[in-house]
């Protein structure tokens, strides 16, 4: 067993360099940006439709995503439009996939795209983005597949699998850009709400009488359960943080996330607002844009947070921050000693991060004093702020 402290990341919001944009010949009006994948994904992803936005005035950005989302990406400005899909459907039988592929090519080709852009990069997108009869076809480059004949790919543009140098996720996202040749004018993500969202955000604050910038967000779901710091531990952190500090505490969450909500609200003495389930997707990133700070497990409202301008404070597992940390706003992230004995049980199935229960060895005391640190540090910029 390792004796070693947790780690603390640090973000850096430095950045890489830009490149001469190369435009490729003939007019881009309208760009197809497939990415099926979760929330967090679309929330970086955001920096990639800002900066075509830039490059590209006037142009249309239509994603396609997972139906739960459209939502969000249009109130946020992140989308023209979406086109959807049911990820359920997809994960189906063979027959319920057909199915739902049939409707999803049926609904893209009501559209002309002068560019498509993969960055889902499975098997599935790769079709989709051969069909689509963009005239710019921007993929990955193929990696070392065992079956080579197999990794059929439709682009005419090959993006490195992380574009500038850089390891994070962002920059796999930004890689197409590189490829392109188009000057990186956005580094990170930033969701500024609509002022109808924030309107919305500002009422729910009323209602519980919350002051801005005077409460901590905490988000306690994931998508994995070995994502999922254990409830009672946000308890006790949460009574530790607002002990010391002052500051009210405000649960956040989907509908499904009501469980864990419920057994931090049995546990924790602290006064908690619960708002898990009560407002939209499309106005969380509103209400976040309004916290002191956002303390969460690794998952998408995480990334939210960060891209709403929010200080951050990530719990990780086996997932490594330096991957799939929030970016562009001060940060901390919290993970324990790696590698770690296993406390999961059967439920542990590494490599996989999203099977490994690795988060669930943070103490309380190492998470409310990462809190309490970047409370501190971004104390200075409030009072500005003020």
């Amino acid at each position: 067993m390792s004796t070693s402290q947790p780690s603390f990341v640090d973000s850096d919001p430095s950045g890489p360099r830009t490149r001469t944009s190369q435009r490729r010949s003939g007019p881009i009006r309208s760009i197809l940006i497939l990415q099926t994948k979760y929330i967090g994904d679309l929330v970086l992803s955001s920096a990639l439709a800002k900066n075509l936005r830039l490059e590209y005035p006037g142009a249309r950005i239509v994603f396609l995503c997972d139906s739960r989302f459209a939502g969000f990406l249009t109130a946020n400005d992140i989308a023209s439009e979406v086109v959807t899909f049911r990820r359920s459907h997809m994960r189906g039988t063979p027959l319920r996939r057909a199915q739902e592929l049939i409707v999803t090519l049926f609904r893209l080709g009501r559209y002309r795209f002068d560019m498509a852009i993969d960055i889902t990069d499975t098997r599935t997108s790769r079709f989709i983005l051969g069909l689509v009869g963009a005239r710019v076809r921007v993929g990955y480059q193929a990696g070392k597949s065992p079956l080579p004949w197999l990794d059929l790919r439709s682009a005419n543009v090959k993006a490195k699998p992380f574009g500038y140098g850089e390891r994070h996720f962002l920059y796999r996202y930004l890689s197409p850009l590189e490829a392109l040749g188009i000057d990186l004018h956005q580094r990170v993500p930033a969701i500024e709400p609509s002022s109808s969202q924030t309107a919305k955000a500002l009422a729910l604050l009323d209602k519980f009488h919350l002051r801005q910038s005077a409460f901590v967000a905490v988000h306690a779901g994931a998508s994995f359960p070995g994502r999922r710091w254990q409830p009672e531990r946000f308890a006790a952190a949460i009574d530790r943080i607002s002990a010391e500090t002052g500051l009210s505490v405000v649960l956040v969450g989907s509908p499904d996330e009501r469980e864990a909500a419920e057994k931090i609200l049995a546990t924790a003495t602290t006064p908690i607002v619960n708002l898990v389930g009560a407002l939209p997707l499309e106005t969380l990133p509103a209400l976040l844009q309004q916290a002191r700070l956002f303390l969460g497990n690794d998952s998408g409202p995480m990334h939210m947070a960060a891209a709403a301008g929010t200080p951050v404070v990530g719990l990780f597992g086996l997932q490594s921050p330096v991957n799939w940390g929030p970016v562009g706003v001060q940060t901390i992230a919290v993970r324990p000693p790696m590698p770690c004995d296993c406390v999961g049980g059967d439920m542990c199935e590494r490599p996989d991060p999203n099977k490994a229960c690795c988060v669930w060895r943070l103490e309380v005391d190492t998470v409310a004093d990462a809190v309490l640190q970047l409370l501190a540090r971004t104390e200075v910029g409030l009072e500005a702020a003020v």
